[in-house]
Formats: C-alpha cells, structure tokens, sequence
C-alpha cells in the first residue's frame, strides 16, 4: 500500500538511509575501469551498419568537412529502441547539436535532453512537443529555470536543495527528477564529480520538492561517458532500487527513471591505439532486467527514459581533412620520432584525442611502407594531440602536405567542442547525407 504521510521521525529509518558504515566495513562494489575491457589482440568489432553513403562522402569531398550519415543515425535509433522496447528516448543534444540531426531523429519519435534554454528553443525548432524535452542539466540559473518554464518545459532535472526552491518559485508546478551520483568508473569520461547527489540526499530533495509544491516525479542516474562495462549500470540500478524503496517509505512514489546516457560507440580506439570493445549485448541485458527489478520494488507503475548522445551519432559521422604535414625529428634524448600533423585537431572537430585515438584512413595510399607516428593537430598548442602518453600511429610513409585523410567514429561532439578560431583555424562545416530510415523508432 502507498503511504500518504511521511513517517514520523521516531520511527526507524529505512535501511537505505541508515548506509553510512566506517571505511573499513564498507564493500566495495565499484566497477572495473575501462582498461580491463580493452583486448590488444583483437581487431575492432566489426560495424553492423552500411557506410556506403558516408564514404562515398567522404571520398567526393574536396575540402575539409565533417559528415554526418542520417540514415546510419536513423538505423542506430531503430536499433536501440527494439533492444529497449518501451523506452523513450531523449538524445542528449550536447552531443551533436546539428540541426538536420535534430530534426531527424524528432521525425523518427525521439525526444532531446537538453542542458540551457539555448538548446530548448534549438530543440523546439524541430517541431518536437515541449513535453518531450526535459531539462537535464543540474546547474542552471535562476534565469535559465524561467526561460525554459516559458517554454514550455514541465521537467527538470535536480540534485540539490537550493535547485528544487529556484524550480519551485520560477517554474512552480513543474516535474522534478532527482540525479543520484554513480563513481563514473569503467568510463572514459566519469562524469561523478559534478553532477548529482547521494541517495540520502535524494531523499531529502525529492521531500523538499513535494512540499515546495513540486512533483517528485522521478531519478536518474548517469553511469559516465563511453562506459566500458556492464557491471557499472548494475550497480546504478542497485543504488536506484534502495532509493526507490526509501522513496515509498516515505510516502513518494516516482513515476519514471531516466537511466541517463553512456552508451558507448564501437568504432574508436583507446590511447594507444587498441580497439575498445564494449560489452553492448551484456549491457541491454543488465538494462532488460534492471528495469524489470525498479519496477518490482516501486509502489507505482514506471516509465523510463533513456538519453544517448555518442552511441547514436560516433559512428556515423566523419572527418575529411587533410595532411598538414609529416615530419620526422630527434628528441633530447636522442631518439627519433615521427609526428603526423593534420587539418584538424582538438580545437576543431577531435576534441576528445586526449582520451582515445579516431581510426584514420588514407585513401590515396592504399599500401606501401609506414612509419609509426604521433597524431597532432595544426594549432600552436601542446595539447593538440593525441596523448603523450599514448600508442602511435601507423601512417603511410608517402603522405604528403595535403593529402586527405579520413577520420572515422567521429560524429559525436565533432561540432560541439570546436572553438570558433583558436590560432585562426575555424570550425569545420559539416554535411549530411543519408536516405530513408527503416521503421523500427517509437516515441
């Protein structure tokens, strides 16, 4: 039976808000970092899609430009959905805010998740209903609460208290869900720093925000960015349920669970070169059944949201760009060593080399001998390469300054993070190409 009443304070506290043990009682359940998952013997995991029309793009390209396949995105939405039947879908638009992008996977039934009421109005352009935006972002001004409220936006994500009386008194009567932190590890990018609260917490924030007048209408989680392991989503949904079930103690009864992003993209390499392989099957099935387990323990029927970004749009963009250069010189310690320098680096389309390597292809030199490289950018700046750290890479001894050079697995964030001109090197302009996309979507 659901309650109506919080429970007086004498009583005793569930057991999800009792958690706090010392150090040296707790177990830890964390999930194995990314690095176990990656298998230097094995080459990279065969794409189920068609890129015929991204190469043949890329291939009549004649100066630098990224690509975007939409039908590649249509049939990677497709695919999601029927692995996560009932799931609603909202692309988090951070990823590849690029307006033909948008507007097609809205036609197909996705909804976006948006971070400032610049990508609200972006996403309303697409003609999507303001009920299938919500807005994600756990940091925003008092300002942008109101912006998105007139809007049109109901639904707001939350992890703090200050947060849920700036939603109450600009957006009053508005949907809040509360993001429950995870520790990001198995990701590439963890994400667990600044963004979201501890289950106690949440528990306290979706209780200030039903007596703010507010609807404690749902959590989420985000498990962090290209996640490597299946073993991270299960103890999310671990940490999700025993919220849950202090939720209904307390008379709360959500009414959906965003699950967040993370999904990974298959075709790109670690730092030193090696093929990440995600567990993709093995997570839609911890995914299958976790749901399956809220929906046991919440006292209400739930909904759940789910918001890709990287796993809808990696691999079915691309780069056509070109050598800058290849050079080869000694170091201080005396060793030599090549450095592969391109038209486009961190600051215009590869921001995220600092973390993992883009699979290059050189079409006009199919063979021949090669040297092992290091990959860099063509700015004055240090960390316009691929990291120090890292593998090189093996590059066609013959290339020459303006050769062209294809990038691969590069469609997410390839437009978002690049400056407008840092050194003088602009922003790449972008084309989409693509036909029909099979049915398959929902909303």
């Amino acid at each position: 039976m659901t309650r109506t009443e919080p429970r007086p304070t004498t009583e005793p506290r569930h057991p999800a808000e009792a958690r706090e043990r010392p150090e040296h009682e707790r177990t830890n359940h964390r999930a194995p970092t990314a690095a176990a998952t990656v298998h230097a013997d094995r080459v990279p995991r065969p794409d189920q899609h068609d890129h015929g029309a991204l190469r043949a793009a890329l291939a009549a390209a004649t100066e630098d430009t990224v690509v975007y396949d939409l039908a590649g995105i249509g049939r990677q939405y497709a695919a999601l959905c029927a692995e996560l039947p009932g799931v609603a879908v909202r692309f988090a638009m951070k990823a590849c805010p690029v307006d033909e992008v948008l507007g097609h996977l809205a036609g197909l039934g996705s909804g976006f998740d948006a971070a400032s009421p610049q990508e609200i109005a972006q996403a309303l352009r697409t003609g999507v209903a303001p009920e299938l935006i919500h807005y994600g972002n756990t940091i925003k001004s008092d300002r942008n609460i109101a912006e998105a409220y007139r809007l049109g936006v109901r639904d707001f994500a939350t992890d703090s208290l200050e947060d849920v009386a700036a939603i109450a008194e600009h957006a009053p009567g508005s949907r809040v869900f509360c993001r429950i932190a995870t520790t990001g590890e198995g990701a590439l990018w963890g994400l667990s720093h600044k963004f979201g609260c501890s289950p106690e917490d949440a528990l306290r924030v979706l209780g200030a925000a039903r007596t703010a007048g507010l609807v404690p209408s749902g959590l989420s989680v985000h498990v962090g960015s290209q996640q490597m392991t299946a073993e991270a989503w299960a103890a999310a949904i671990e940490s999700l349920a025993a919220v849950l079930e202090a939720l209904n103690w307390r008379g709360i009864t959500p009414e959906r669970i965003n699950l967040g992003g993370g999904l990974p993209a298959l075709g790109v390499l670690d730092r030193r070169g090696r093929p990440l392989e995600p567990p993709l099957d093995k997570m839609f099935t911890v995914l299958r059944e976790g749901m399956e387990r809220l929906r046991a323990v919440n006292a209400a029927p739930l909904d759940f949201l789910l918001e890709p970004g990287r796993h809808l749009v990696a691999d079915h963009g691309a780069i056509r760009a070109h050598v800058a250069r290849l050079s080869s010189r000694h170091r201080l310690d005396g060793t030599r060593e090549d450095w592969l320098y391109l038209s486009c680096g961190k600051f215009n389309g590869l921001y995220e080399m600092d973390q993992l390597q883009y699979r290059l292809e050189f079409p006009t030199h199919p063979g021949g001998q090669f040297v092992n490289a290091v990959v860099a950018g063509p700015t004055c700046d240090s960390d316009d390469a691929y990291a120090q750290d890292g593998g090189p890479v093996r590059v066609p001894r013959a290339v020459a300054s303006g050769d062209p050079v294809w990038i691969h697995s590069c469609g997410a964030y390839a437009t978002a993070y690049a400056t407008q001109g840092f050194n003088g090197f602009a922003p790449l302009p972008y084309t989409c190409v693509g036909g029909p996309v099979p049915d398959g979507g929902h909303p």
